[in-house]
């Protein structure tokens, strides 16, 4: 299944009924008065946030949402049943942009928010209310009000407290399956993950957890569209970490090659957006119990963390293997419940 964030649909709240002219008739009242009711009002259209929902697939087939209009007045001065109104699932962390207007109208922060997006029309005025005493049988009414109309954006954003970014096959993807809950996709071609994927560690001690969030690779020239691009970068906005993975099986015959990983990565994040590049940083080098003389690594990476100033720690880890596994978690843990999330 893909994964949508974005969305642009279109919205149009229910028609005012319109009202009634009629005039009252009975046995004994042969010509009474006018009794034309009112016009019902339309449904307004409503959007409510919901945390069982983890992403805007369900807006890519769907993109008219309407709302029912309202009903016709009635005689007897009987008001028109007004339109149902209509309700837009949504989930936390979306934001519901006027296109038009070009404004931010909500960002949902928490569960069952509710917002009003378009306002149902009023009904209209049946002839009852036009009585009076120099026109006793009046044949006037209003029609209902027209509904609002808007063309809505949805822009979604995930929140997790770690993201995960990387080349191609650095071993993101396994490393999130080994030590969370998350279902991902494991390969040795790039691109694996096609979509963000949120996994939770949880610390057994004190029964506390957090998120961390994988997201498709980053090549050179992401940010000009090339691989999957950089969108999808826009879910490391409320992580407090980001840790950076290498691949060193590929580092044997050029230690070299860490540096320009690095660089690689931190261009296209930079380019994207300079407030998630000044994130906290970890370089973790995976795939260490492939690495022939780890001594000669450890040496060079301590060299150019003193050029990487952003780079504040480093870790050397194997998920297939299990090595500093335990470790690295158990700083991400303790890094991230130090923030006061």
């Amino acid at each position: 299944m893909k994964f949508f964030d974005e969305a642009i649909i279109h919205i149009q709240a229910g028609n005012g009924g319109d009202g009634c002219i009629s005039f009252h008739r009975a046995k004994f009242i042969p010509k009474g008065g006018p009794d034309g009711g009112n016009g019902g009002k339309g449904g307004n259209i409503y959007f409510i946030s919901n945390n069982n929902i983890n992403n805007l697939n369900n807006f890519y087939s769907k993109k008219n949402y309407i709302s029912e209009n309202g009903f016709k007045g009635k005689s007897f001065q009987r008001t028109g049943k007004n339109g149902k109104n209509l309700i837009i699932y949504v989930p936390i962390g979306t934001n519901i942009i006027d296109i038009k207007k070009k404004i931010t109208l909500i960002f949902f922060k928490k569960n069952k928010q509710k917002f009003l997006v378009a306002k149902g029309g009023k009904g209209g005025l049946g002839n009852i209310n036009f009585k009076s005493s120099i026109n006793r049988t009046p044949y006037e009414r209003t029609k209902g009000c027209l509904g609002q109309k808007k063309i809505i954006k949805l822009d979604f954003i995930l929140k997790a407290n770690v993201g995960v970014l990387g080349l191609p096959n650095s071993g993101k993807s396994t490393f999130i399956k080994k030590i969370s809950s998350a279902n991902t996709k494991i390969g040795d071609y790039p691109f694996t993950t096609i979509k963000p994927i949120l996994g939770i560690i949880k610390n057994r001690l004190n029964n506390t957890s957090i998120s961390i969030l994988d997201v498709p690779s980053i090549i050179k020239k992401s940010s000009v569209g090339k691989g999957l691009g950089l969108n999808f970068i826009k879910h490391f906005k409320y992580c407090n970490l980001l840790l950076h993975f290498i691949d060193t099986s590929v580092i044997n015959n050029n230690i070299s090659s860490i540096s320009s990983a690095i660089n690689i990565i931190n261009f296209e994040l930079i380019k994207y957006n300079k407030k998630i590049f000044l994130k906290e940083q970890w370089l973790v080098l995976n795939k260490i119990d492939l690495i022939d003389n780890q001594s000669n690594l450890i040496l060079y990476i301590n060299k150019i963390l003193t050029k990487y100033k952003f780079i504040k720690k480093f870790y050397l880890i194997s998920s297939k293997k299990n090595i500093g596994i335990e470790i690295l978690c158990t700083d991400i843990l303790k890094y991230i419940l130090n923030q006061d999330i």
